[in-house]
This record gives C-alpha cells, structure tokens and sequence, in this order.
C-alpha cells in the first residue's frame, strides 16, 4: 500500500483532480482513496486518467480537455459528480492511498505450466506467493517501460505466459542453493535475473511506443 501527499484539487464538468507530491505506481483503473481533503473529494474511486497538463474542462463530446502549455505532473484524475472547485491547494495532511494488486496470472495458472500436478495444501500456499509475487514484478517492469496497463485485464496473451512463466521460475528457486559458507568470508553467490524470454513476453526492457 503506498501513501502519497495530494498538493492540489481541483474538480470540474464533474471531473476531479488531485496532484501529488509523486505518483507511486497509479494507473489509469487502479482504485485510490482519498482522505484527509473535505467531502467533495473524500472517497474511493477508479482512476480515469493521469493528466501530465492543466486540466480545463470537457468539450461538447464530453472529451477531456488540457492546456498543453502548463505542465502539471503527478495528476489523478477521476469522475466525481459535484460543483465546481477552483485549483487550490489541498488540506494539510490529505493522502490517497493506492493499493497496486495485479491478478494476470492465477496460482493454478503456475501450477499448470509446472506440470506438478495435484498440488498439496503448502504448495498450493507458495503457488499463491509465487503467482503475487510475478504479477507484481510483471506489472511493475512494464509500468517502468512506459506502459500503461489494467491491474485486472491482462494486457496480452504473451504478457499473461510471461507472468506465468516468472511465477514457475520462482516456484522452481525454492530451496535452490547459490551461497556457500567459506572460512575467510569472501565466497560469492550466484546472480539470477529474469530470463531473455520472459521479458520478451512482457515487452521489456524495451520502452513502449505509441
């Protein structure tokens, strides 16, 4: 769960915007909770958007509208059906908070790839890590690439086999031996990191394009 300090609101044509000091990992779906502002702008919402401009209303359309000329970064914009509120700076101590929980691949999405079979109670338990555990990975990588990505909707097929496959290399380390003890302290372990293939499934390190 990460925290982020809002600096700024604004909210019009029934869109509401909140700048934060950074963003820590938002993306256009992700769910946020805003506390600590007034309540025109406390609650829970879906992200619409991650506005990098000066938001300045919608057109006749109903499309988002920016000034182009004003940067504005770490922006959260989301749908919020109340009156109009002027750019001003936020309430001391107002927060979002972001909770980033990626599901493209599923425990029994690794087991399978595994080949492993009936899975026992603690397998079952550590499939559950090892399938968190490369979601977070996946996405976190991709976002770093300049991706933007549904948390729930896996992007592609090739992305879901790259989560699934960095879950089964996971599984696989476990109990695995890189370190060993040595009398002057100077022994060295091995280096993993994730496998040519994978990041091709993932489209990393590669920057996305539009």
């Amino acid at each position: 769960m990460a925290v982020s300090t809002i600096t700024q609101v604004q909210l019009l044509d029934n869109y509401a915007v909140v700048q934060l000091l950074s963003n820590d990992g938002v993306a256009v779906g992700s769910s946020v909770v805003v506390g600590g502002q007034d309540v025109t702008f406390n609650g829970t919402y879906s992200v619409y958007a991650l506005p990098q401009y000066e938001y300045v209303g919608i057109d006749a359309d109903g499309d988002l509208l920016y000034n182009t000329r004003i940067a504005r970064p770490n922006q959260i914009l989301f749908a919020k059906t109340a009156g109009n509120v002027e750019r001003k700076a936020a309430t001391a101590g107002a927060t979002l908070t972001f909770t980033a929980t990626c599901t493209w691949a599923t425990a029994t999405d690794v087991e399978d790839w595994l080949g492993i079979g009936t899975a026992t109670a603690g397998d079952t338990t550590f499939l559950t890590i090892c399938a968190a555990a490369a979601n977070q990975i996946a996405y976190n990588k991709r976002q770093a690439a300049g991706y933007v990505d549904s948390l729930t909707t896996v992007p592609s097929q090739a992305v879901k086999l790259g989560a699934i496959s960095l879950g089964g290399f996971y599984y696989r380390q476990r109990g695995s031996i890189t370190d060993f003890a040595g009398l002057d302290g100077m022994s060295s372990g091995g280096s993993f990191g994730i496998s040519p293939a994978i990041k091709m499934l993932l489209g990393i390190p590669r920057p996305a394009v539009a």
